[in-house]
Order: structure tokens, then C-alpha cells, then sequence
């Protein structure tokens, strides 16, 4: 096969492209591409190789090229290709999944923002993505309060004149929209405003303010002057503390990049107006590629994701790409970008600060990683196991006297908490509260699914741990033999503080943890997040049923109409809040009227 492949790749031409390797399968295992595309793919099938591009050689049983008009068609390609087809030997980034991004409703009379994971075509405004979650609504808290926009609940046009102003209006931080003024007109003003700086805009919007204010005093208009001027000293003082988290606003990206023995970091320390902004790192498997190669590919991977780019980008190292790199971001940016490699003076003193940041991440990470193993091994040892428990699941049952009687499954994978593998289960069996036969349902329903084909339940685990003694560890073991797995199973037996001291066999051996601080950490963290899981889910279904008899009490609303309010409101606080228009839209006027009253009758006692 070496041969054959050595002999295809010699006839390939001299011309820039894209080869696509395959595994036995047909599967694409790595894309990459060349300025020669025969010096290129040849030199895989002759000499020597680091340990991981020969794994990844020893894996191709052909491969197909894609002859491009010039070596930036061939980058754009490549890039497309990775994106399509995710091959498991090239570098790869995150999907972008973790990036926030603000939405504003530019449609409704009073718009307000708002956090969603993705952007959709329905009209609205959208600004990022961002760095995370608890930056972006710290920034939209700051800009709302800058400018004395609404923070609260309440829903415009709808809840104009209805209760007196909040607390924020008498600490200066509202303009108070639900008295009726300021009108939807300046509401709109002030939105535009804030929709600068998100925008990366705010030197312009404060030229704006200062032109407005010399404006109104040389008017006379004192008041209106000392408000712009007030307003204009807020939003500097906004950028003074860089709240301004868009991207847009980023003037320099330094790039850092180190390699570990097993792990590769990718740093990018972000800049405005020469100050730190925020640092962004990923550690990933060692790449095949080069530096410079590796940095390109990254580089490609991490603006596509966010969309957003600055004008200057400092890579650690060269690369042949510079230009060609230039070129794309400058196309998608719609503004110049600067790709530079400094090899003296300050800027190359930041870069080797980025290369310093992600050395230190892979030093941390190996630390971990070292953590890691010999906790795993310990469990291994101690519990007499065949091979390292990596994936590890754990059961909890919750009930308060006979209602509502669920059991919680969490998952941990290398010490890590893997939340979307959590399950939960509602015991259907019984309607008493027995532990016993609650979790042998649990368990039975859980790897029925496995033995369905059921995709959400087709990992096995390779150790299980009941929250519980003997009799549950036993109980485990039954229903596992009953369904031909073999599967370890352990109890976690808590002391008289509840925490888990040990961990006991089903035949009553009990493994103490209290000696090894990383293990009795670990295995407490496991029985607490399952304990927490189990109980939120009973507190849901709990709160769903109270909340279900609250419109049970309303006169003419019966099963059908609830039904048809829930199905349409997704919740009870949504139906009381609906006004008496959208009420009536689903029931009858005259139920809507008795819903609506109830609701608001309610709110007039409190």
C-alpha cells in the first residue's frame, strides 16, 4: 500500500492544492495543503516521521488532491475542508459553542438585551460573540447603568403606569421608562447609544455627547448641558475601566504558542489602545504540523469562530502565510488587518510574554493531568479494578414522603464533570418511597437504553457508585448480572457529618478514602453534585405541580383550557404576565378576564 501511494503521489503536479487523506474506511483522517502538491504528499510515503504524523501515515489507504489556481485559494479550501469534515489528525479548535452573544430586538417598541448561544434570522441585532458569560452581562449591567437603562422585569409598552418606579430609579441608575417618560423616542435615542459601544464605537459617541454639550451651553440650555456632560463622563469612565467587551474594539491580537511533550497551547492576548483586555487560551493534542503551520491553521480556526478581527496580529513565530493570512482576514474584516511576526523591540517582547502565558498553561495542565492519573490509579488499585475507572457514573434517589420520587445519573469523565451526559429518571414503579426498588428501576431503565441502541445512553461506564450502603451496591450488582454486564459497582458510605468516608463492596468490604485527600475530594464532589442533581429535579417537578393547582383554582379554567394556556405560554409566570389581549388569544374572553384578574388582583395585595 506504502508503494502504490509513494508511486500516485509522484505523478501529482507541481501546482498548488489540497490533499485529503483516508483511513480504510473512506473516512477523511487529515486535509492539508501545498504550494507543490507532489513534493508535498510524496514526502509522507519516504523517510522517517515523528511518532504522531506516522500513526496518521500508517492510517492512509489513499487520498485525493484538489488542484487550486493559487496558493490563497488553496488556504481558503483547506480551511472549508476542516470545517466539513473535522478530521481527527488536524489541529482543531472549539466549535464556538461557549462564545455568548447579545440580541437585541431592534422590532419591539422598547428593545432590551438579552444573551443567546447563536445567532438567528429573525430580524434582530446581533453583537459578539464574546469571551463568556459572566463578562457580557457584567458589561450590558454597566452600559444599562451608564445610561439609565431599564434592568428590571417589567415589559414596555405593557407595564407603562402599572406600580411606581423601582429602587434603580432613586439610586440614579434608571430614567424610570415605566412612568411613561422619557418617551419611546429617547428610549430609542439611548439604545442607539448603547448599540455604539457595543459596537466598538464609543470615541465616536462620546465626540457626539461633547459636540451636544458646547451645543446646548452656547444655547444657554445649562441643564441639557450638564446631563451631556454628565453622560459623556460615564462613558469614558465606561472605557477607562474596559468594559467595552466587543471585539470590534480590539486594536491588537499577540498570538503565543509553546509545545509540551503531549500538549500544545494557543494563546491570544487581547489588546485596546496598548491595554490588556482579556487573555483567551486552548490546549490541544500535539499537531503534526510545524510551528508556523500550526499557528496559521489556528489562527484560521479561531476568527472564523468569532467573526470579529483586529487590525494588528502578532504571531510568535514565521510563517509562509503572512501574506496570504493578511489577505483573508482583510476580506472577512471588511477593514486592513496587519499579520506581522516582530523579531525585536517591544512588540516582540509581547509576543514572547503570549509564548511565556502558554507555556505556563501547558506546566498547569501537566500538573493536572499528573493529579489526574494518580488518583485514577489509586481508585484502580484500591477497588481491585481491571483497568482505569476514566468514565465514572453515579446514582442518587430523591423523595420527600411519597410525591414526585426521582433519581439522578451524573457522569465523570477524568475527574471532570461531564453535564451533558447528566440523566434524570421519575420512578414509575411505585408511589412509595423504597429505595431499594427505585434505584434497581433506575438502573434498569438506564442500561435497557444502552442495550436499545439508545445513542444518549451508549457509553458504558467503567466503574458505578450508589449513593448508599451494601444493600445498594448490591442491588446494582443484581441488575447488571440480570443484564449480562459487568460493570464494577460501589456504594458511598457517608459518615456522621455526611460526607463519603468510604466506598463499600457488595459483599461489605468497605474501602476507606479518608487517607488520600485528592481521592476523598473526588468522591465527595461525586456524592454531593449527584445528590444536587437529583434534588433539583425534585424541586422542579415540585414547583410544576404547585404551580399546576394554582390555575386549577382559577373559576373556568379546566384541563383542556390549562393545557391549552401552558402549551402556548410554556409557564405559569409567563401566563401571569401575559396582558388580557394575549389571554384571550387562546381561551375564551370571559376566562381570559378571570385568569387576567386573579393574576393582577395578586399582585395589587402584595
Amino acid at each position: 500500500m506504502s508503494e502504490a501511494l509513494r508511486e500516485k503521489a509522484n505523478k501529482l503536479p507541481l501546482k498548488p492544492g489540497v490533499y485529503i487523506m483516508k483511513d480504510s474506511e473512506g473516512k477523511v483522517i487529515y486535509v492539508g495543503k501545498a504550494k507543490k502538491l507532489k513534493n508535498r504528499v510524496s514526502s509522507y510515503f519516504r523517510g522517517s516521521h515523528d511518532t504522531k504524523t506516522a500513526a496518521m501515515v500508517s492510517k492512509v489507504s489513499d487520498f485525493e488532491v484538489i488542484i487550486a489556481n493559487s496558493e490563497f485559494e488553496a488556504l481558503v479550501l483547506e480551511n472549508s475542508l476542516i470545517k466539513r469534515y473535522v478530521p481527527h489528525y488536524n489541529i482543531l479548535l472549539k466549535d464556538g459553542k461557549g462564545y455568548p452573544l447579545v440580541r437585541l430586538d431592534v422590532r419591539q417598541p422598547y428593545p432590551s438585551f438579552s444573551l443567546v448561544s447563536k445567532a438567528e434570522n429573525d430580524g434582530a441585532r446581533y453583537f459578539g460573540p464574546f469571551g463568556g458569560r459572566v463578562m457580557v452581562r457584567e458589561a450590558i449591567d454597566a452600559i444599562c447603568k451608564t445610561l439609565k437603562l431599564p434592568t428590571c422585569r417589567r415589559k414596555f409598552p405593557r407595564d407603562i403606569g402599572r406600580g411606581r418606579p423601582c429602587l434603580n430609579y432613586h439610586m440614579g441608575a434608571c430614567d424610570a421608562y415605566c412612568r411613561g417618560t422619557p418617551s419611546e423616542e429617547e428610549y430609542r435615542r439611548v439604545i442607539n447609544e448603547a448599540e455604539m459601544i457595543l459596537d466598538g464605537k464609543a470615541a465616536e459617541l462620546c465626540s457626539a455627547l461633547e459636540r451636544e454639550m458646547l451645543e446646548a451651553a452656547e444655547a444657554l440650555k445649562f441643564e441639557l448641558a450638564s446631563e451631556k456632560r454628565d453622560k459623556l463622563k460615564a462613558i469614558r469612565k465606561l472605557e477607562s475601566k474596559q468594559m467595552v467587551v466587543s471585539g470590534k474594539a480590539v486594536d491588537t491580537d499577540i498570538i503565543g504558542f509553546a509545545r509540551g511533550i503531549a500538549k500544545s497551547c494557543f494563546v491570544v492576548l487581547r489588546f485596546i489602545g496598548g491595554s490588556l483586555l482579556e487573555k483567551e487560551f486552548e490546549l490541544i493534542e500535539n499537531p503534526i504540523e510545524d510551528d508556523g503551520e500550526a499557528v496559521s491553521g489556528l489562527l484560521r480556526q479561531f476568527y472564523s469562530v468569532r467573526g470579529v478581527y483586529p487590525k494588528n496580529i502578532y504571531l510568535p513565530c514565521e510563517t509562509e502565510e503572512n501574506s496570504l493570512l493578511e489577505k483573508l482576514f482583510t476580506e472577512q474584516a471588511g477593514h486592513r488587518v496587519y499579520v506581522i511576526t516582530p523579531r525585536k523591540g517591544e512588540k516582540r517582547q509581547l509576543v514572547e510574554t503570549a509564548n511565556v502565558n502558554a507555556a505556563e498553561e501547558i506546566n498547569r495542565a501537566t500538573n493536572r493531568e499528573e493529579k489526574t492519573l494518580k488518583t485514577l490509579e489509586w481508585l484502580q488499585n484500591a477497588l481491585g479494578l481491571e483497568k482505569s475507572p476514566e468514565r465514572i457514573e453515579a446514582f442518587d434517589i430523591s423523595n420527600i414522603g411519597s410525591s414526585d420520587i426521582v433519581a439522578s445519573m451524573t457522569v465523570f469523565e477524568r475527574l471532570k464533570p461531564l453535564k451533558n451526559a447528566y440523566r434524570r429518571f421519575k420512578i414509575k414503579g411505585t408511589e412509595t418511597p423504597d429505595d431499594y426498588y427505585s434505584m434497581s428501576e433506575t438502573l434498569l431503565r438506564r442500561f435497557e437504553r444502552y442495550l436499545g441502541g439508545d445513542e444518549r445512553f451508549g457509553t458504558l461506564p467503567d466503574l458505578i457508585l450508589i449513593d448508599g450502603g451494601q444493600a445498594h451496591a448490591n442491588v446494582a450488582r443484581s441488575v447488571l448480572r440480570d443484564k449480562g454486564l459487568d460493570i464494577p459497582a460501589f456504594g458511598m458510605v457517608k459518615d456522621e457529618r455526611h460526607r463519603t468516608r468510604a466506598l463499600i463492596s457488595p459483599e461489605g468490604e468497605e474501602i476507606g478514602i479518608g487517607a488520600n485527600p485528592a481521592v476523598f475530594s473526588f468522591i465527595g464532589r461525586i456524592q454531593e453534585e449527584t445528590h444536587r442533581f437529583a434534588i433539583e429535579y425534585h424541586r422542579t417537578l415540585r414547583t410544576k405541580s404547585v404551580r399546576g393547582s394554582e390555575l386549577d383554582r382559577i373559576a373556568g379554567v379546566g384541563e383542556a383550557r390549562k393545557a391549552a394556556l401552558l402549551k402556548k405560554f410554556k409557564s405559569v409566570r409567563a401566563i401571569a404576565n401575559a396582558d388580557m389581549e394575549e389571554l384571550a388569544a387562546v381561551v375564551p374572553r370571559n376566562t381570559a378576564a378571570a385568569v387576567y384578574a386573579y393574576y393582577h388582583k395578586k399582585e395589587e395585595e402584595k
